[in-house]
């Protein structure tokens, strides 16, 4: 049976009133300097704060990605749920050319590239596998939506085309010198055990809107983005709960509009603090934020 949050719309496309944004990612890395290099050197990624055992970095300021030394740690197991990738969203189609000219004067080789038709996007991995994508969306205008809500769910139109990696490398007029102000993390695709079990605690739990299930993968969203957590089991049917022995995804930091946001959430997944876990074991931290500038809570759920 569907859920409340399957069967309401989501929030008009375009109105950019997300009530909930990615604000961070934590990692176990074994190798913590060379981890850390990768994301300061190749992704672009300033270092705002480190200590002997952890390394945060993000950019014009604001720290996104926390690194965290585990040197004993056993290494990610891909067949297992955790992290499919990291999103770093990058403010403009020109920033994601400048990138993608960067990382091919270093001699660098994606995993992938795709036009997605919101956003533009290529795939890489860190030194310990941790998948990784950068992109770039197109204006919400741009995004086509289909269905009308009354008896006929929304749903954001995406794909897999080619990606015009010439036309984003002619978009870059000027240099690479590092991510810009405004880059941060756009979304997280995990791995998880049952796609539909992840459409049921995003979506009822956090409240998020299904804007796409393309097989074996979900996409949810607040406010009308394409996606802020995607779900899938290309690799991972089956999984049961992270060994938390094993290298890689951590938590996830989610930035809620507001105090009412937050204590719906907590009551609907029925934890009293701002930490809860997916049921694959991956640790959410529930942070009061304005992700569009502004409250915009979602609505009421029972």
């Amino acid at each position: 049976m569907d859920t409340p949050a399957q069967r309401r719309p989501p929030d008009p496309p375009g109105d950019g009133a997300e009530w909930l944004r990615i604000g961070g990612v934590a990692l176990a890395v074994r190798d913590l300097g060379r981890v850390a290099a990768f994301y300061r050197d190749v992704i672009g990624l300033e270092v705002v704060t480190q200590d002997g055992n952890t390394v945060s970095l993000g950019a014009g300021g604001a720290a996104f990605l926390d690194l965290q030394h585990r040197p004993d740690a056993l290494p990610d197991d891909p067949a297992s749920a955790g992290l499919f990738h990291t999103a770093f969203l990058l403010p403009s189609r020109a920033d994601l050319g400048r990138w993608l000219v960067h990382f091919g004067a270093l001699g660098g080789q994606l995993d992938g590239a795709a036009d997605h038709l919101v956003s533009e996007a290529v795939y890489l991995h860190d030194p310990e596998g941790n998948g990784i994508e950068v992109y770039a969306d197109r204006p919400r205008a741009a995004w086509r939506w289909h269905g009308d809500g009354d008896g006929a769910e929304r749903r954001v139109e995406m794909a897999n085309q080619p990606l015009d990696a010439p036309g984003l490398r002619r978009a870059a007029e000027t240099p690479w010198t590092g991510a810009p102000t405004g880059a941060r993390i756009g979304h997280v695709h995990l791995r998880v055990g049952d796609v539909g079990e992840a459409i049921r605690f995003y979506g009822g739990a956090l409240g998020l809107d299904l804007t796409a299930a393309l097989g074996k993968a979900a996409f949810l969203s607040s406010g009308g983005y394409h996606h802020h957590i995607a779900a899938n089991t290309w690799h991972s049917a089956g999984a049961g709960r992270r060994d938390p022995a094993r290298a890689g995804l951590l938590s996830v930091t989610l930035d809620v509009a507001d105090g009412p946001a937050l204590a719906d959430i907590a009551r609907r997944a029925g934890t009293a603090d701002h930490g809860l876990a997916d049921p694959w074991g991956t640790m959410l931290t529930l942070r009061a934020a304005e992700p569009c500038g502004r409250p915009a809570s979602p609505p009421h759920r029972s």
